[in-house]
């Protein structure tokens, strides 16, 4: 059974509690939550006082992935305001294992995100202090958008170096992932599916992410 990661990206922001506990009746298993600072993509979400202010509405740890330039600034800040997993992207540090090592300092889980056009081989020497690997399937900086259909290679081909060098890393992915194309996400080799729009459009959020789940 994947693990199932709403984004809260999608969420309906003025009515953010309910939302956040009908995703725990649901089941999910994360909180992803989307930092987006409109330099490194071009949107602009929250930062840490928010993530503080809804982080004891629920037990659910939180999935934090920072879609912004030079994220070792801000990584202490993230750990104080409750982040369990925070994930940086390849493309947004120049050095990137002193970031890796700055996330595991506070005992916390860190993960690499890879846009679509970044390769794996950009990570191939860290692979080994990683805890998670989150293959971007869509452009980063908006919900709702379509998978890209040449991302279920690239999930493909890291399951396989994972498992050929038994290494301990969650493949997580996140964009355009709906109940039709999950399980075939998840067959690819995704420990983490990331959902968006394809939970909080739904009538019955509740529901939907037990959907998820049952995949």
């Amino acid at each position: 059974m994947a693990i199932v990661a709403p984004s809260i990206l999608s969420a309906d922001f003025g009515n953010l509690k309910e939302e956040i506990l009908n995703l725990e009746k649901g089941g999910a298993d994360y909180i992803h939550i989307d930092v987006m600072d409109g330099v490194f993509v071009p949107n602009i979400t929250f930062g840490p006082p928010v993530i503080k202010k809804i982080k004891n509405i629920s037990k659910i740890p939180f999935d934090v992935h920072l879609m912004i330039d030079k994220p070792e600034r801000y990584i202490e800040d993230f750990v104080k305001a409750g982040a369990d997993i925070i994930t940086v992207h390849e493309e947004a540090t120049i050095h990137l294992h002193r970031t890796i090592q700055q996330i595991k300092s506070y005992g916390l889980k860190a993960g690499v995100a890879l846009n679509p056009s970044t390769p794996i081989e950009n990570i191939k020497y860290i692979l080994d202090y990683l805890d998670m690997v989150l293959i971007m399937t869509v452009n980063p900086g908006f919900g709702g958008q379509q998978f890209i259909k040449s991302m279920e290679r690239k999930i493909f081909d890291l399951r396989n170096i994972i498992d050929n060098r038994n290494l301990n890393i969650l493949i997580e992915v996140d964009g355009g992932i709906k109940l039709e194309n999950a399980k075939k996400i998840i067959n690819l080799g995704a420990d983490i599916i990331v959902v968006g729009s394809g939970i909080f459009e739904a009538e019955d959020i509740v529901e939907r992410t037990n959907e998820f789940k049952r995949i």
